[in-house]
């Protein structure tokens, strides 16, 4: 099967700052993959050379088989590849449908003279994406800041499948989420799965990672160290790799773990279990 999305020997500088040195990853349609990593692994740098906010200093971009250059996030969206950040980009003071519909309103003419908003027709074809991905809010006419966090997930992923987005990208999808709304966030995303869309999610919640993902991607330092089959792996393996008590699988790595490494997996470890055991807690 041919990835949908391969980028090889990414590098991204900022002056004499290396954020991501010679990456190389590959997503294949419907396959939900994990980015994880500690703060300053590169991660969110990664995700935005994919996305065209930043543009890499070295390496190449492919999608759907092709070279492609994505000079900016328009240029991004345009060829299919949606992100989905922590804030949501969602405007609070609108409704559902129309925050589906933002910056790309559907028109019509009124009198044959001047052109207003279809509010039935961005309402029909809302109600239609959200019935797709069998996801439920209390009325798509409600405005966004009168829904919980997860229904404000769903309405952002929505969107994103509207628009015909053929990979999703996701930070923290479960961050700040209650119990039963992480739960929702995660089915979709295996709905998104099922319906062949792949997902790249970054997260430290490896609990949540772990239920949902099929491949987990590792970096440290701005460099891959380590890729896993989730099912071959265990979240103690993945802490140790992450901080480096664990030495990576290329030879581009030090494997000589950090002085203070394990020091820093317990931190990484009880950090995760602290998610972990606040969401038993709340059920």
């Amino acid at each position: 099967m041919e990835p949908l999305l391969e980028v090889k020997n990414i590098t991204k500088r900022f002056g004499g700052l290396i954020a991501v040195d010679n990456m190389d990853m590959k997503i294949f349609p419907g396959e939900v993959v994990g980015l994880l990593g500690d703060n300053g692994a590169g991660k969110s740098t990664l995700i935005k050379v994919i996305s065209g906010v930043y543009r890499a200093n070295k390496g190449k971009i492919f999608f759907a088989g092709k070279e492609t250059r994505i000079d900016n996030p328009m240029h991004a969206l345009k060829i299919g590849i949606e992100t989905i950040y922590q804030d949501l980009a969602l405007a609070e003071n609108l409704n559902v449908y129309s925050n589906i519909f933002l910056g790309r309103e559907k028109l019509k003419r009124f009198l044959g003279l001047i052109k207003i908003l279809d509010h039935d027709y961005m309402l029909s074809e809302s109600r239609k994406v959200l019935d797709q991905l069998e996801i439920e809010v209390p009325s798509l006419k409600k405005q966004i800041r009168t829904l919980s966090g997860g229904q404000r997930q769903a309405v952002a992923i929505s969107r994103s499948i509207y628009w015909d987005a053929k990979l999703l990208i996701m930070d923290e999808p479960t961050a700040a989420l209650g119990v039963v709304e992480q739960k929702n966030v995660l089915n979709l995303i295996k709905t998104l799965s099922s319906q062949d869309i792949p997902v790249l999610i970054i997260s430290h919640q490896l609990h949540d990672v772990f239920s949902v993902a099929t491949r987990l991607l590792i970096m440290r330092r701005g460099k891959k160290i380590a890729e896993r089959m989730t099912k071959e792996t265990t979240t103690d393996e993945i802490v140790g790799l992450i901080v480096g008590s664990i030495p990576g699988d290329y030879d581009h790595v030090n494997t000589d773990a950090s002085k203070g490494s394990d020091v820093n997996r317990r931190h990484f470890a009880s950090k995760s279990g602290k998610n972990h055991r606040s969401k038993q807690n709340q059920g």
